[in-house]
């Protein structure tokens, strides 16, 4: 996630820290190198130019020039700069104090729409709300079906009446439904353009005014940089958008839009696409952002994660096994599969602190490993999980042919499950680890 500019910024902190004190000429020539890295982000110029006005202003003050340290308080300066541009707080949903809360999606085709109405839906109903999905694009072909089958995969039902009924009357009789059903949330999924003209705009005014919904949230694909900027501002201008979900962050994204929306539109970044699953998708938090853009890691979204896919029972649970040395290959399953509840592992790796975005590109974490793994712990019998020293040359032959893999296969994992317990105590004790749970305690599958 922005990794190039995360790069290019990490290029420019250098000219500060290979000096100790720091005159304002030195400031000035850094901060031209973050201007470059910034406006080859795509950034808006003129984002760029008031944030690099703001960044100057402040490191030239006596506080940072004659500070042990200036290279770290430029950088904090940058951090808290990062922020404020990028709207200092996150944004919530509003939510109708009388239900159904009525999300309105809108944006170009092609920007993720539908498949971001589903990821939301599916949110809300993890929180404990009952959504309803409402198909009011009539014009692209499958649009519907494609909305059917979103809805489908999460559990979420979908409202529609066909093609050969107005967008604005699908809207509104969706929305009925709603009400006499008991959905307190609603998603419409409205029709996108190639591009934004009158009459793509007509529809979607049309339908606010008939719905009157609490959100209208602009769907914009990151990976286009400054032309999501500038659509954003379009249909702001028409609309009066009250926020924008960011999609394809998991992309080649330039960082462009993330940076610069905000200041556009005054409007917030309240959710971010991290990935093609349905669970993939993020609040958006202006602070962790700025960190993960200066390679600070973003460990506050990595304990969700955690704390989501992991309960309190079984981690509790882990930690006893694993201080009393009775961590089973059973136990090595279960943490497997929690692990991928929590999403793609270079995602996860890329928010520790310390581990540096660059150094994952050449990583190839192969999901697949994992899956060998389960498959072959699955082709144990229950005595094997329990206590591996029992497998012998027969047994390991037998397993390797249950799971279609090689007894070599076989014998590399039983050497690192060997190995990782005589570690399990030193990687359960460490202190930073411990309040996320199951962090520190699964050494990944080898490659």
């Amino acid at each position: 996630m922005l990794e190039g500019l995360t790069q290019k910024l990490t290029n420019a902190f250098k000219k500060f820290r290979n000096k100790g004190r720091l005159t304002e000429a030195d400031v000035k020539e850094g901060m031209r190198e973050v201007k470059l890295a910034l406006l080859e982000a795509d950034v808006n110029f003129k984002v760029v130019k008031e944030f690099v006005n703001a960044v100057t202003e402040r490191a030239v003050g006596a506080q940072v020039l004659e500070s042990l340290v200036p290279a770290q308080q430029i950088v904090k300066i940058v951090n808290e700069e990062l922020i404020r541009l990028m709207g200092s707080e996150a944004s919530k949903l509003e939510i109708a104090p009388k239900p159904p809360t009525v999300i309105m999606m809108v944006g170009l085709q092609g920007a993720g729409k539908t498949t971001h109405c589903g990821k939301l839906a599916a949110m809300y109903k993890k929180k404990g709300k009952n959504p309803l999905l409402v198909a009011c694009d009539i014009y692209r072909p499958a649009a519907i079906d494609q909305l059917k089958v979103v809805g489908d995969s999460i559990g979420i039902p979908v409202f529609s009446m066909g093609s050969k009924v107005s967008p604005v009357e699908i809207a509104r009789a969706g929305v009925e439904h709603a009400r006499k059903n008991g959905f307190d949330m609603v998603f419409i999924d409205t029709a996108g353009r190639l591009h934004v003209d009158e009459t793509l705009m007509a529809e979607l005014e049309n339908i606010r005014n008939t719905v009157s919904p609490q959100e209208i949230l602009l769907v914009v694909d990151a990976m286009t940089g400054q032309d999501a900027v500038n659509v954003a501002k379009s249909f702001n201008d028409l609309l009066d958008i009250s926020g924008v979900v960011l999609t394809k962050m998991d992309g080649d994204t330039r960082g462009g839009a993330a940076l610069s929306v905000r200041y556009i539109t005054g409007k917030p970044i309240k959710f971010i696409g991290t990935g093609e699953k349905m669970d993939m998708i993020e609040p958006f938090y202006p602070d962790r952002m700025a960190s993960r853009i200066l390679d600070m890691g973003d460990i506050l979204s990595l304990i969700e994660k955690a704390e989501a896919a992991y309960d309190a029972k079984t981690a509790a649970e882990m930690e006893r096994k694993i201080r009393e040395a009775a961590f089973t290959l059973e136990d090595y399953l279960v943490q497997l599969r929690q692990l991928r509840k929590m999403g793609n592992i270079e995602q996860l790796l890329s928010m520790i602190p310390g581990v540096k975005t660059g150094a994952l590109k050449d990583i190839a974490i192969d999901e697949s490993v994992m899956n060998h793994t389960e498959a072959i712990v699955l082709s144990m019998t229950p005595e094997e999980r329990q206590n591996p020293s029992v497998i012998n040359g027969s047994r390991r032959k037998r397993i390797a042919a249950g799971c279609g893999l090689t007894v070599e296969d076989v014998n590399k994992l039983l050497r690192q499950f060997d190995q990782m317990k005589k570690l399990m105590k030193q990687f359960s004790g460490r202190k930073g680890m411990r309040g996320i749970p199951g962090l520190g305690r699964l050494k990944l599958p080898e490659s």
